[in-house]
């Protein structure tokens, strides 16, 4: 077993602004979800897994492999290597005029693992007509078919970039099943960007959010979701909180609000037993974003 991604030091300049520098990994038999706002840097990031773009510095590896460096030498992904990634992009990216059933012959051509019976099956499990041309697709069916001829070569990564966008919910149940399925061999990963944080919620196994370039925080969903918590606290309660010095109660932090102040607390449950009069309830992705991004020290 190997990281299935891996990045070192990349940083990578658009301008004014700097990737980086960017330490990633994606351990085999797991889903690493990618969070951040608009314009922070996840794009940029996976361009550079892709080699679509060249970092300035550092080095990123798929598969074991060093496909992507500052230095010259280590510029693109070799074509092996290409069978072995499927990907998700936030747009269809296949000819408008093109049928769904031309996609297929496509998919022949690219990639010598590709399964044929496979693409087809999913088709009819998406309700896409082969006759159909891209043009006449809804995007979240446009989703669907790249989702589908992504899957169809036997990819052991998946790169995944707003793949749920467009989707209704019960689409994405879909989506999930096709890719816990994915997950069952442990020889496989996915990395996921989306803005949708309740997808990652059902998923990921690890969260990483990148603000301004950075990374802000990386930390499992266990730990956000199970055992992290947003306490609601008066500014009596507050004050009460900040001078007691409990364990565990370092590096709080805090967002002030028109009726109180809530707390994002690492372990809720221990924050509940020092403190069992003050309310405190499960964090999510979202609620734990704000905090480390929005959020001030207490």
């Amino acid at each position: 077993m190997c990281e299935a991604i891996q990045t070192e030091g990349l940083q990578k300049r658009l301008g004014d602004f700097c990737l980086g520098p960017i330490d990633l990994q994606v351990p085999q038999g797991t889903v690493v979800g990618l969070v951040g706002s608009n314009g922070a840097g996840k794009t940029t990031l996976i361009k550079c897994l892709l080699g679509l773009a060249f970092p300035d510095e550092g080095a990123v590896s798929i598969l074991g492999e060093t496909v992507c460096g500052a230095r010259p030498a280590t510029r693109g992904i070799p074509d092996a290597l290409k069978e072995r990634i499927g990907v998700v992009l936030d747009t269809c990216a296949f000819l408008q005029e093109s049928r769904v059933a031309d996609i297929g012959s496509l998919g022949k051509v690219a990639y010598a693992r590709w399964d044929q019976g496979l693409f087809e099956r999913l088709l009819g499990d998406f309700g896409l007509s082969s006759q159909k041309s891209v043009k006449e697709l809804s995007r979240g069916m446009g989703m669907k078919l790249t989702l589908a001829f992504a899957l169809s070569h036997h990819p052991d990564l998946l790169i995944l970039d707003e793949a749920t966008a467009g989707l209704d919910p019960l689409a994405r149940d879909e989506l999930f099943d096709l890719l816990r399925d994915f997950m069952a061999d442990e020889r496989h990963a996915i990395l996921m960007a989306t803005h949708i944080t309740t997808d990652l919620e059902k998923l990921a196994d690890t969260i990483v959010c990148i603000d301004d370039g950075k990374v802000a925080f990386s930390a499992t969903k266990d730990a956000i979701c199970n055992e992290a918590g947003v306490a609601h606290c008066s500014a009596a309660l507050l004050e009460r909180v900040a001078a007691s010095g409990a364990a565990g109660l370092d590096g709080l932090r805090v967002m002030r609000r028109e009726y109180g102040t809530d707390v994002l607390v690492a372990d809720r449950f221990a924050f509940a037993r020092n403190f069992p009069d003050v309310p405190v309830d499960n964090a999510s992705v979202d609620d734990y974003m704000a905090f480390v991004l929005k959020g001030e020290l207490l």
